[in-house]
């Protein structure tokens, strides 16, 4: 399962984002049965760190193996404990993995509060004492998905020098800081300017939609991103990376089976019809955005309270 897939020399490699919530092990499997091609690795939702346990039940059924049958998953850990990562990369290492990702990117208020996620990058001093120690201690490589700073994006120079003392398998970067959220454009001059100065292999992340995006980061003589990580973008249009990659955006039957299949899993999952439906409707509210004209039906779908009628608003967005 974590065997890395051989890319072509120059090919731009694509990952899924991890988005909490969302992209679990029910959604992977079923974009990555239903338009996997191109999707060189996933990254599951963050894990938590524990004090007392190396994972809780709920996260270890999101990375088992079996559950993630024929995708090359990199498990991402939330925490600026440098012994609770060691203890849960070592966990991990057992259960096959060769790769963790530490997220130092995530925004939201309860999380960065906390000095975790894109709140460590505030302690400069703090997140490379932590850094080293978990290079230290960690018998598996680590990759890290970072935001360019707190308040001002040329917080990144300081930054990257910090990250620069490690070998990062690879730093993945979305140019927002922390208080920007996924408001406004990336800053993508400041990816370039310091993506230059990075030691490490670079992937870039934040606001992808198109092929025209794609163009704008690869397009030039200058050095461009080995590899692309894709999050919003893949709900909008889940055939988007198998679009990227040559391939073409999917049929009305190819989506009307892939939201089917993801109904029948999250009920086995789940159970009750109100869960299926509230994860659903999270989908909806970024697949809607790629079916214009359809705005009122995508609003009743998105206030309706049960799964069948669900399923018939689904029917009249795709048609």
């Amino acid at each position: 399962m974590n065997k890395e897939k051989p890319v072509e020399s120059g090919k731009v490699k694509y990952y899924l984002a991890p988005m909490e919530g969302i992209t679990g092990h029910i959604f992977r499997k079923a974009i990555h049965d239903h338009f996997g091609e191109g999707i060189d690795k996933y990254y599951s939702p963050f894990l938590v760190v524990h004090e007392k346990i190396a994972i809780s039940n709920k996260e270890l059924k999101d990375v088992l193996p079996r559950n993630n049958e024929g995708m090359r998953l990199v498990p991402q850990i939330l925490t600026n404990d440098a012994e609770g990562f060691i203890r849960t990369a070592d966990y991990l290492t057992k259960l096959s993995y060769d790769e963790v990702n530490l997220n130092l990117g995530c925004p939201s208020k309860t999380v960065a509060g906390k000095g975790r996620g894109s709140g460590f990058l505030s302690d400069i001093t703090g997140l490379d004492g932590f850094l080293y120690r978990i290079f230290e201690g960690c018998k598996c490589s680590i990759s890290i998905k970072t935001r360019i700073g707190i308040y001002d994006p040329e917080e990144f120079k300081e930054l990257i020098s910090v990250y620069n003392k490690y070998p990062v398998k690879e730093l993945i970067i979305h140019p927002r800081v922390r208080y920007e959220y996924y408001k406004g454009c990336p800053h993508r001059d400041i990816f370039f300017k310091y993506m230059e100065q990075s030691l490490n292999p670079v992937c870039y992340n934040g606001d992808v939609f198109s092929e025209k995006d794609i163009d704008e980061l690869t397009a030039g003589t200058g050095n461009r991103p080995g590899a692309v990580m894709i999050g919003r973008g893949m709900l909008k249009d889940p055939s988007l990376i198998r679009r990227l990659s040559g391939g073409k955006k999917y049929t009305k039957d190819e989506i009307k089976a892939f939201l089917n299949r993801l109904i029948s899993d999250y009920k086995y999952e789940l159970g009750g019809d109100k869960q299926v439906l509230m994860k659903l409707k999270e989908l909806w509210g970024y697949l809607g955005q790629s079916y214009q004209g359809k705005e009122k039906v995508l609003k009743q779908l998105l206030k309706c309270t049960t799964l069948q009628e669900l399923k018939i608003l689904q029917e009249q967005m795709i048609g």
